[in-house]
C-alpha cells in the first residue's frame, strides 16, 4: 500500500518508487551534511552562522525533490519555475565561499535528484576534500590582513597628508577611502583601509594619531565584517 502511494509517473517510463525517493534523500541528507561541517570547521574562526550550515544542510534535498518531481515533464518545469518566481529571499550579503557552498549544495541535490547516487557522493567527498585541504595550507591567505581605520579631526587640519608619516612609519601600506563630516561640520571623520607592519605595536601607532588629531575618537577594526557600514 505504502509502496503503490509513493509509486508515481513523472515522464514517459520513468517513475518515482519509494527505494528511490528514500537513496535519493539519503544521498543528498548526508552529503548535505558533510558540507555543512566542512563549512562549519572552515569558519571556525570567523563565527560561522548556524542559519547558513542548517540551509546547506536541507538545500540539497530540497533540489533533489523539485528534480524528482519535474524529470522531464516540460510543462511542470514551467510551473514550478513560475511558483518559485514569487519567492523573494533576503539576506545579509555574504563572501564568495559562501555562494560557493550554496552551488555546491546544489549541484549534489541535482546529482541525487537525477538519480547519480554514487555520482554525488563521490563528487560531494572530493569537493570537501579540496576545501578542507585548501584551507589547511592557507591558500590564498595573505600575510597580512587589512583593517579600517576611522580618524576623527578637527575641522581646521587638513587631513591631506596629515597622517602620512606616522603611516610610513606604522604601516605597510595605508589608504584613504571615505571622508564625511560630523557634529554639523565641525568634525571630519576619515577611513582608511592599513596593512599594519607586523613588527609595529598597535597601541603606538594609536598613540600616535591620537597626538596628531587631539586625542579625538580613533577607532582601527581588527576583523571588519564584509556588510559592515563605514
Amino acid at each position: 500500500m505504502l509502496e503503490s502511494i509513493f509509486t508515481t509517473s513523472t515522464a514517459g517510463d520513468i517513475t518515482i518508487t519509494l527505494p528511490t525517493l528514500l537513496a535519493a534523500l539519503g544521498t543528498a541528507f548526508a552529503v548535505g551534511l558533510l558540507i555543512s561541517f566542512v563549512y562549519i570547521k572552515t569558519h571556525a574562526s570567523k563565527m560561522p552562522s548556524q542559519s547558513f550550515a542548517l540551509t546547506l544542510v536541507l538545500l540539497p534535498a530540497v533540489v533533489t525533490i523539485i528534480i524528482l518531481l519535474v524529470g522531464n515533464n516540460i510543462a511542470r518545469a514551467f510551473s514550478l519555475a513560475g511558483a518559485f518566481s514569487i519567492i523573494r529571499f533576503r539576506s545579509a550579503p555574504g563572501d564568495a565561499k559562501d555562494i560557493t557552498y550554496v552551488l555546491f549544495s546544489m549541484a549534489v541535490g541535482l546529482a541525487a535528484g537525477m538519480g547519480f547516487l554514487l555520482y554525488a557522493a563521490v563528487a560531494g567527498i572530493l569537493l570537501c576534500a579540496v576545501v578542507v585541504l585548501l584551507e589547511a595550507c592557507k591558500y590564498g591567505k595573505s600575510a597580512s590582513t587589512a583593517k579600517t581605520l576611522k580618524i576623527t579631526i578637527p575641522e581646521n587640519l587638513d587631513y591631506q597628508g596629515a597622517f602620512d608619516d606616522i603611516f610610513d612609519q606604522y604601516a605597510a601600506s595605508a589608504s584613504l577611502i571615505k571622508v564625511k563630516t560630523t557634529e554639523l561640520g565641525s568634525l571630519f571623520e576619515l577611513t582608511y583601509s592599513v596593512v599594519a607592519k607586523n613588527d609595529q605595536s598597535e597601541k603606538d601607532f594609536i598613540d600616535a594619531l591620537r597626538c596628531r588629531n587631539g586625542n579625538l575618537n580613533i577607532t582601527l577594526a581588527l576583523d571588519a565584517p564584509n556588510n559592515a557600514e563605514f
